[in-house]
């Protein structure tokens, strides 16, 4: 996997994410995505249009779904993302697994001041993308989006021997922290780039737009943004990864619940559906 490091990464990327939208003569364009949805055995019952409606494999790529395709369960957490899970569990301290003999911190993944103390002894979540997955990211709770922190970086793949061999890789690529304010403290989803993202894109802010010529920034909404519990925060225009940040009271909170699969949809959470969200209210 020598040529990895070799790789033009950034530069690559960009030019996948613009041919990835380009628009072929229409009977061709039908092909492509006919072909990659075959290919990656995508569900096309779910797609807000047909696949010969979308212009560009782009297009196809970041479609939404029909409203009826991913029920919200009635948990106080859902999951961000249709996505496996590649590492979940405590934070210690402030530090998280990657891999089997890598581990990256909450400091270096988020470089806000105040990032120990947020989400230190809380509990993280690490979402993989597949290219069949559907790519619209989703908010895990209801609240208030405060700050969103975007941090210039490589483009390293995020595949298995990457994980193993690029030491807190989640930290060196780009990235984008959004922070949600709840009652129970924040919560914060991080965006993470790959080869091959064209860009990340967020729903509530479009002046932010990845491997292009932002530098790394704070940004702090003086009016900060509301947003429901599986509402849309954004999206990888191609796929990537998704980092969970949650803080020590919701852990503390919460614990009994995160009975997490490996394979998992936006929206949901455990495997017996929304019978945690009724013993809530009930109590």
């Amino acid at each position: 996997m020598w040529i990895l490091k070799v790789l033009p990464r950034k530069r690559l990327s960009k030019f996948v994410g613009r041919w990835a939208f380009r628009k072929f003569p229409k009977p061709l364009q039908v092909q492509i995505n006919y072909a990659y949805a075959r290919f990656f055995n995508i569900n096309l019952h779910e797609t807000e249009f047909p696949y010969y409606d979308y212009n560009s494999l782009g297009e196809f790529f970041i479609r939404r779904l029909k409203p009826s395709a991913r029920p919200l369960s009635a948990a106080p957490l859902v999951h961000p993302s249709d996505s496996v899970i590649a590492q979940h569990g405590p934070i210690d301290g402030t530090v998280m697994i990657q891999a089997k003999g890598k581990d990256f911190t909450v400091e270096k993944l988020i470089k806000i001041p105040d990032a120990k103390e947020k989400y230190s002894d809380g509990y993280f979540l690490t979402y993989y993308l597949s290219p069949k997955d559907y790519h619209r990211v989703h908010s895990p709770v209801t609240g208030f989006i405060t700050q969103i922190q975007y941090c210039t970086g490589d483009l390293w793949p995020v595949n298995q021997w990457a994980l193993e061999n690029i030491p807190e890789l989640y930290a060196e690529n780009e990235r984008i922290y959004v922070e949600i304010a709840t009652e129970n403290g924040p919560v914060g989803v991080v965006f993470v780039g790959a080869t091959n993202v064209g860009s990340i894109v967020l729903s509530f802010d479009r002046k932010i737009f990845t491997n292009w010529k932002l530098k790394t920034m704070n940004k702090v909404y003086e009016q900060p943004i509301p947003i429901e519990k599986g509402a849309e925060l954004g999206m990888f225009r191609m796929g990537s990864t998704i980092v969970a940040l949650y803080n020590k009271e919701i852990m503390g909170l919460y614990k009994d619940s995160l009975d997490i699969k490996k394979v998992v949809k936006v929206g949901q959470w455990r495997r017996d559906g929304d019978s945690y969200g009724q013993r809530l209210r009930d109590g």
